[in-house]
């Protein structure tokens, strides 16, 4: 390995990079226009950094459009500091100091990536890869076969370099490689022929299938796990999620540790079953009317969404139609003024032409105004009817819950009734259940069994207001938060669409101002 011994262990700053920049694709005018103009980073598609003893790769997060890096030849020892780079489609970072792959998952668009010839044991960490056709791993320390396996995911993998690792020196290397990447192309710089595939599938084909049913369960999981998470994202969205079962109600009794006594007295356990079966239908139909709503406001959103680019659409292309006609007329006329040899004339077409200038200012300015009060009304139209839909729905949640607690306070009622004539029969012998020793003890006087009936009864309402807050604090926000971006969304639209009817209108400003600065001259 090319460890550059001679050298001192250097830093990438901005000097390094200036000077790597500047040596390519940069020549002479170009050259010279980079060193009075500075260089911009951002604008760099291709970066080369080899041979430089360079120890930690830093400062690259301005090469956003960066596409390809080579950083081979020097003494790097973690892949760190790419995560700005997320065009980069190359990245060579061969012969270095590299023990582990890590610092990748940015790297969406990668499809050539070499760590020849460095120090890595084991293939991981390359998941978000998603793109990879190049792997060059050759001359590493990976001893374990089991990390082809880990390549299977990698659909798009057609050349694979491992030479050099101890796992190249098993018998079956070739074969294992070509029967669990079948698509492989080129294996350590030979492409793979057809006899080589089907030695590979005759030899492996037993455990190479046992692999793909396993594959397929873990997808089929995997697939299940998303649509479970897709539709809880669904009913977050709708900020009615887990109402639609049981859970808002045993979340009330999963800190209840009185009413958990409470249920050993006789007569307890049907009047709670009774109370959650209620309980839960309620919850559904929140849960039911929650998703009709969340369709409803997303039916007006996408409406005033349309209705806004419409409106902006029209304008837009009524503003491109009389720049055109203006276009037409202003390169005859600057040709006209060219042309012209009278100053009187001169001065009067520059003149003329500097009112045409002025009513296509009026004109965009004009169409600009009619958008911005055409999407007001349209916004404040939206703004009214999301506000509606968003107050029924709270309204709507707020009565049901109000059942909820109507439930509870019945709940309470007949527990407490319950819980007294327990007593009693606890007091007069009467009792025949046999009850634990904790839940005698809340009956050794009136107060403790009510006192303990009305600890239960206060977490349950707290436990129902708490979500019914939580909804309507969530739905508020969200509403007002949309209603903002709006806003804001038009108010730097406007900004923007002006600031290019001005910047246009300079252009054409100054090449009628250069005519005439030039008859001065002449």
């Amino acid at each position: 390995m090319n460890r550059l011994c001679n050298m001192e262990p250097r830093v990438m700053d901005d000097e390094m990079l200036k000077l790597a920049v500047g040596e390519q694709g940069l020549r002479d005018e170009a050259r010279q226009l980079a060193k009075q103009e500075g260089i911009l980073f951002k604008d760099v598609l291709s970066l080369q950094l080899d041979f430089q003893n360079i120890l930690r790769i830093d400062n690259l997060w301005q090469f956003e459009n960066l596409q390809k890096l080579q950083l081979d030849n020097n003494i790097i020892e973690k892949i760190e500091g790419l995560e700005n780079l997320t065009r980069l489609v190359r990245l060579d970072l061969s012969f270095n100091n590299i023990e582990a792959i890590e610092g990748l998952n940015t790297l969406v668009n990668l499809e050539d990536l070499s760590l020849f010839n460095n120090r890595i044991s084991k293939i991981d960490s390359l998941d978000a890869l998603v793109k990879l056709q190049v792997l060059s791993l050759g001359n590493n320390q990976i001893g374990n076969m089991m990390n082809i396996i880990y390549l299977r995911r990698f659909k798009d993998l057609r050349t694979l370099s491992l030479s050099g690792n101890p796992v190249a020196e098993a018998e079956d290397y070739r074969t294992f490689i070509c029967a669990y990447l079948p698509d492989l192309v080129y294996l350590d710089f030979r492409r793979i022929d057809d006899h080589m595939k089907e030695l590979a599938e005759m030899k492996h084909q037993c455990s190479v299938d046992e692999l793909k049913h396993q594959e397929s369960l873990m997808q089929a999981q995997l697939e299940d796990q998303q649509a479970r998470w897709e539709e809880l994202e669904g009913q977050k969205a709708a900020f009615v999620e887990h109402l639609n079962g049981p859970f808002l109600f045993d979340s009330m009794y999963a800190e209840d540790v009185e009413g958990s006594q409470l249920s050993h007295l006789p007569g307890v356990g049907e009047l709670v079953q009774t109370y959650k079966d209620k309980f839960v239908i309620i919850c559904q139909n929140i849960f039911k009317f929650g998703l009709k709503q969340q369709e409803k406001r997303k039916a007006e959103l996408d409406t005033f969404m349309g209705c806004v680019q419409e409106a902006v659409q029209e304008k837009q292309e009524q503003g491109k139609h009389k720049i055109a006609k203006f276009e037409e007329k202003h390169l005859l006329m600057l040709s006209s003024i060219r042309d012209e040899s009278e100053l009187t004339n001169f001065e009067i077409k520059m003149a003329e032409h500097s009112e045409d200038i002025t009513e296509l200012v009026s004109v965009l300015m004009t169409l600009e105004m009619q958008l911005v009060e055409q999407l007001e009304e349209t916004i404040n139209m939206f703004e009214r009817n999301i506000i509606d839909l968003v107050g029924l729905f709270v309204e709507n949640v707020q009565s049901l819950m109000a059942q909820c607690r109507d439930l509870e306070n019945h709940h309470h009622e007949k527990l407490l009734e319950i819980a007294i004539s327990t007593r009693e029969k606890i007091i007069k012998g009467e009792l025949d259940e046999d009850l634990p020793d904790a839940v005698r003890l809340l009956f050794v006087d009136k107060d403790t069994i009510v006192n303990a009936v009305g600890a239960s009864h206060d977490i349950h309402l707290l436990k129902i207001d708490n979500r019914e807050d939580e909804l309507v604090t969530r739905v508020n926000s969200w509403c007002t938060h949309l209603v903002d971006k709006i806003h804001k969304d038009e108010i730097m639209r406007n900004r923007r669409r002006v600031k290019e009817i001005n910047q246009y209108v300079d252009h054409v400003q100054s090449e009628l101002d250069s005519l005439e600065c030039s008859d001065l001259l002449d």
